[in-house]
């Protein structure tokens, strides 16, 4: 059945950083493609809004596409719409898409509203920050028939699928030893980060480590049983005192160790928009393996006439497979990359249980919408509550263990998975 027999409307919560540089954009391309019916942006304020639909690179790309803002662009920047959102919900046909790209400790209301509103949602990643959150989540949206993704789109990465698959057939050994990295740029300390990345909500471990956490999860299928996380305090432009470096520990449950580094700091003037990558020690018998991936820097360096890099910058490493607008055989521009392809691959779940169960009466309707979100649960390609609920738990511990200078705490499962400071 094609997706366009029936196409959802997307509301996109929050109008910041990933809505213009990823969400945005592969929303539109799905419209074009039939899958999507009408776009809304939501908001706090104009502002975003108003940059989202005079981003000339969105013009040219997709010409003739627009979306609805909430508020309306020509309401003043200053005036603030905390409860605009609800409305919104409030307003719209059951069963169509949200994607919720609000900062962290946003997560669990903006979701969990949606849910209650009989909406099925895409969360950026982390999705909540407790694992009863995440229960609670998981329980209220298999009720109603409604699924729920996470965004950790690096589990779409062709790098990633293809050690998923050859470290499950024993190619590489057991997982023992690794490392992480990944530095934002210094200029996130110059924009809204500075008003809501602060001590006593989030910390970069949280925001960008918990990638590479649930990327080794992901490969291995390893749960994480402790975590440790050290960090360094900094004053953003505006005053607000931040997590601005973190150090974690990972510890999995055959003993491997993963060390994590993050913080807001690659150099504006660097090659790369930051640094990251994943390196991975494994044994076998009598032999090693190993999985490297080096992920700012693909191979592909660009060096331009004028400063269009990241940051302005005229040298690049350029990475073609996170995201990127290129040209194709339609008009405008089309996204790939593994970023559009975890959009992608969420909203477009969605359309299918709604083809699929669009012709049954409500029972059988409410049955067949539970057994496929139970089937993508299964099969652990997108992420859901279900699936990747190891991710709030290390999230609740490496809050935890930061906020106490580092000191391990432990991750328990069992009947009834939670997260205590190691005695």
């Amino acid at each position: 059945m094609s997706l366009a027999n029936n196409p959802l409307d997307v509301l996109i919560v929050g109008g910041g950083m990933i809505t213009n540089d990823l969400i945005l954009p592969s929303v539109y391309h799905l419209q074009r493609v039939g899958a999507v019916k009408d776009i809304s942006v939501c908001a706090l304020n104009s502002a975003p809004l108003r940059a989202l639909q005079d981003n000339p690179e969105f013009a040219a790309a997709f010409p003739g596409q627009s979306f609805n803002a909430y508020p309306s662009v020509d309401t003043p920047p200053e005036k603030m719409h905390p409860t605009l959102f609800r409305e919104r919900l409030a307003a719209a046909r059951p069963r169509q898409a949200v994607i919720v790209a609000v900062p962290d400790q946003f997560h669990y209301d903006a979701v969990k509203t949606a849910l209650e509103h009989d909406q099925h949602v895409l969360c950026v990643k982390p999705l909540v920050l407790s694992y009863e959150q995440d229960v609670e989540l998981e329980k209220l949206a298999l009720e109603r028939g409604l699924f729920v993704g996470v965004e950790y789109h690096k589990r779409f990465d062709r790098r990633a699928l293809l050690a998923k698959r050859q470290y499950a057939a024993g190619h590489f050994g057991e997982f023992r030893m690794g490392e992480a990295r990944m530095i934002e740029p210094y200029y996130y300390r110059h924009s809204n980060f500075q008003n809501w990345f602060t001590c006593d909500k989030t910390d970069p471990f949280v925001y960008v480590g918990c990638h590479y956490v649930d990327l080794v999860y992901f490969i291995t299928g390893l749960k994480p049983v402790g975590v440790s996380v050290s960090g360094i305090k900094g004053r953003f432009p505006n005053g607000n005192e931040g997590y601005l470096w973190a150090n974690g520990r990972v510890r999995f449950e055959n003993g491997a160790i993963l060390s994590v580094i993050d913080g807001l700091g690659y150099p504006d003037d660097a090659a790369g928009s930051n640094d990251q990558g994943l390196l991975m020690y494994c044994e076998g018998a009598d032999r090693g393996g190993m999985i490297q991936h080096n992920d700012q820097d693909r191979g592909v360096r660009h060096s331009y006439l004028n400063n269009i890099g990241c940051a302005g910058t005229r040298y690049n490493y350029v990475s073609p497979d996170f995201y990127r607008l290129l040209p194709w055989e339609g008009v405008g521009a089309k996204p790939s990359g593994y970023g559009y392809d975890s959009v992608a691959a969420n909203v477009e779940t969605m359309c299918r249980i709604e083809n699929e169960t669009a012709s049954l009466k409500a029972p059988q309707a409410l049955e067949r919408r539970r057994e496929m979100i139970r089937e993508t649960d299964e099969a652990g390609i997108l992420a859901t509550p279900a699936n990747s609920y190891i991710n709030e738990l290390v999230v609740e511990a490496a809050r935890q263990s930061i906020l106490s200078d580092g000191i391990w705490v432990d991750i328990v499962y069992g009947d009834k998975p939670h997260v205590k400071v190691r005695a």
